[in-house]
């Protein structure tokens, strides 16, 4: 467990740092407009990518280790056609972007249900250093390819959009190649319980992940609406680097889903769960106290003149990022027991507040108020998945705080690690 986590860590490390010097680059190059824009592009993708998820997405981490790569591979390739093809026809319904993104959106979250598909399956093989390699891979292609692109012509949308077609293209072929090669026989008798296991995770992972992008990304719509898309830029600044402070606990969570599915004992899953939510709720608490403590002209400097005022949002940001590290942990622990339908009912509890609240506190306070929704849901989500884990498992409370097994687990971890 010790290794891939390190490495999922690793990975997420120069994953992240390569995100946010994109993010430099095009906040010096496109300005809070420009990020604004492409803010709203990847918006458009994530909902493509939901419909996508109830067959290909993380419930195949789930699904593969007991009925096999071949069973589920059809299945997901024909879903991710007719979702970019029903994200086409919303369009004239329920706009997913500006009219001249909508094909790239479309096409864009179509190359990434490819990668979802052949990387979520490299991960239900526990093929987890594969998956990181080709994840900081893509990363890398990304960012070189955008900052070739600036430079080869005058700055514009269009060199971030085709920088991400080079990178998820790439992704595509590289994890395909990987992904097949766990292909094994079908057996007949497989089939009809292996699509109803497909179906059932799929579509229960997918309400709880559309309930949590409503809590995640509502108030982007709300802040568009409200403020324009120069004050989105600026939000979206934040919530990439605030966010940041799930690079630990979401690698955590990754690896835990991933051992969860092949793993079976109880006794064994609940010390594990235990364990690695004291860490990462450690771990997202020492980040965000250090994003806060950055000085807000170090801000403006990095990500240009346009990106200022970051501090009274981060505030109000981080109770909810400490309350969401630890439901990582919680959420892929339940995904990976087979209980997932609590990560969809936490996220409703979230989207209860998030709507009506969000509307409100946006409209009166601006992002400081989206920043204060925001906290809001992510804690109620992740008080009930903790109820929810306490009961299922019969932990005590007083388990939950620093006690002196959990010295002697870091202990051992740190020898191991070192």
């Amino acid at each position: 467990m010790i290794r891939p986590v390190l490495g999922t860590v690793a990975a997420r490390v120069v994953i992240t740092a390569m995100n946010l010097l994109l993010i430099i680059a095009a906040g010096q190059m496109l300005g809070a407009q420009g990020l604004g824009s492409i803010s709203m592009l990847l918006l458009g993708v994530t909902i493509v990518l939901l419909l996508n998820h109830v067959v290909g997405g993380g419930g195949l981490v789930y699904v593969v280790p007991r009925h096999g790569v071949r069973m589920v591979l059809g299945p997901s390739y024909a879903w991710a056609l007719v979702t970019a093809a029903v994200a086409m026809g919303l369009q004239s319904v329920a706009p997913l972007a500006t009219e001249d993104l909508v094909v790239h959106v479309v096409a864009l979250g179509f190359l990434q249900s490819l990668n979802s598909i052949h990387l979520n399956i490299l991960l239900g093989r526990e093929r987890i250093a594969l998956q990181n390699s080709i994840l900081v891979g893509q990363a890398v292609l990304q960012f070189a390819a955008f900052l070739l692109l600036l430079d080869l012509h005058g700055s514009s949308l269009g060199d971030y959009i085709l920088a991400t077609y080079v990178a998820h293209g790439a992704t595509a072929l590289v994890s395909g190649y990987f992904a097949l090669q766990h292909l094994g026989p079908v057996e007949a008798s497989e089939q009809p319980s292996a699509w109803s296991a497909l179906f059932r995770q799929g579509g229960l992972a997918q309400g709880a992940n559309l309930l949590q992008l409503l809590n995640y990304r509502a108030a982007y719509y709300m802040i568009e609406h409200f403020r324009g898309l120069g004050a989105l830029g600026i939000f979206s600044v934040t919530t990439q680097l605030a966010e940041s402070a799930w690079l630990v606990p979401k690698s955590i969570g990754g690896v835990l889903y991933s051992k969860m599915s092949n793993m079976w004992e109880a006794e064994q899953q609940r010390t594990l769960t235990l364990t690695l939510l004291k860490a990462s709720m450690l771990v997202g608490a020492l980040c965000s106290f250090v994003l806060v403590l950055l000085p807000e002209g170090l801000y403006t400097l990095v990500f240009g003149q346009d990106i200022r005022d970051l501090h009274p949002i981060l505030y109000w940001m981080v109770p909810g990022l400490v309350a969401m590290s630890g439901s990582q942990v919680l959420s892929h622990y339940l995904s990976g027991t087979g209980r997932i339908l609590h990560n969809t009912i936490g996220s409703g509890l979230g989207v209860l507040v998030t709507l009506p609240l969000g509307w409100f506190l946006t409209s009166r306070y601006g992002l400081q108020g989206a920043a204060m929704t925001a906290s809001l849901a992510y804690t109620l989500s992740a008080i009930y998945q903790l109820l929810v884990f306490l009961r299922i498992t019969g932990t005590q409370g007083s388990e939950l705080l620093p006690h002196a097994s959990d010295r002697e687990r870091v202990r051992q971890l740190w020898a191991r690690i070192r």
